[in-house]
């Protein structure tokens, strides 16, 4: 009778965050904001990373692509976000539902993979100085970028496949802002037990461990900086590591507790507003953090603002 009653959904509803017009005014309003600075400032970081020689190391290297994929992830979910925070019906065909599943994936993914590639980079620098450049050859910083990618477009394909096999009913609201995973098996009439076990797996393989690889970088940088004798050498040690630390403790964060802690009645609504965080502020924060707290970043961009000033008086 089960198999009866399913039907081909070719759209999903999104509820957003509230039925409310003023609610959702407001809430246009700060995203387009917030969305418009994560574009300047992480397109800021990139531009810096390219035209400014000092920046041509691997920690900025990595930091550029973190950039890019912020401006990535955010942009497959802001623009429909924006789009539905003023629409009354907010839809979403099956097939967008999907790609959008898929790309947060993989780039949410890449990006788990490269702030751990980045937390080991921080443990050459600080732990082995002498054979930092070595190590962190430009082919090895490529190989380790490609990894990170790789990785992403494996994850994202498996889960992808496996919420594309589920059989859905003719309940299609989802109860998020955009097409969460976990938000959208819920719709499943079939049995979800695969997809679950593939999300445990991920959350091991793609958050557990490269947050344990993190922890363990740390601990080595920690140790080493506090052998350092003089008071001034340490601070420099650790002002190079702390920007990715406090970028990584928002990013694991969010996820581990969105994906790897145990699911109550309440979740749906915490989960959204997690997937909030990490989608929409995470990103914008990520450039002010690296910018604020690191002197090479601040004077690449000081550059960048001298150059355009002189160019706009030389018209």
């Amino acid at each position: 009778m089960r198999q009866d009653n399913q039907t081909s959904i070719r759209e999903f509803v999104l509820l957003g965050f509230s039925r409310e017009q003023g609610i959702n005014i407001l809430l246009f309003t700060l995203v387009l904001c917030m969305y418009l600075i994560t574009l300047a400032g992480n397109t800021l970081i990139i531009v810096a990373t390219c035209i400014d020689p000092r920046l041509n190391t691997p920690m900025y290297f990595f930091l550029s692509n973190l950039s890019f994929l912020d401006i990535c992830y955010t942009t497959s979910v802001v623009p429909q976000l924006l789009v539905h925070s003023l629409s009354i019906h907010k839809k979403i065909s099956f097939i967008r539902c999907m790609t959008q599943l898929y790309v947060a994936f993989l780039l949410g993914t890449t990006e788990f993979i490269l702030l751990a590639v980045m937390a080991y980079d921080r443990y050459t620098a600080v732990c082995h100085p002498l054979h930092y450049k070595i190590i962190m050859s430009r082919k090895v910083c490529i190989q380790l970028m490609m990894v990170s990618w790789i990785s992403g477009f494996t994850n994202a394909l498996v889960h992808t496949l496996f919420t594309l096999c589920l059989h859905y009913c003719s309940y299609n609201v989802v109860n998020h802002f955009g097409c969460d995973v976990l938000a959208i098996i819920k719709l499943a009439c079939s049995d979800t037990f695969v997809n679950d076990i593939a999300l445990m797996v991920s959350g091991v393989l793609v958050l557990f461990i490269p947050c344990i690889l993190v922890m363990l970088s740390y601990v080595y940088i920690i140790r080493t900086i506090m052998s350092i004798r003089s008071a001034e050498g340490q601070k420099r040690a650790f002002s190079t590591c702390i920007s990715h630390l406090t970028v990584v403790i928002l990013c694991y964060g969010t996820a581990v507790v969105t994906y790897m802690t145990p699911k109550t009645d309440n979740s749906s609504n915490r989960d959204k507003i997690l997937s909030f965080l990490y989608a929409v502020v995470t990103p914008m924060l990520n450039p002010l953090i690296y910018s604020l707290r690191n002197k090479e970043v601040k004077g690449a961009l000081t550059k960048i603002a001298l150059r355009k000033n002189i160019l706009l008086e030389g018209q």
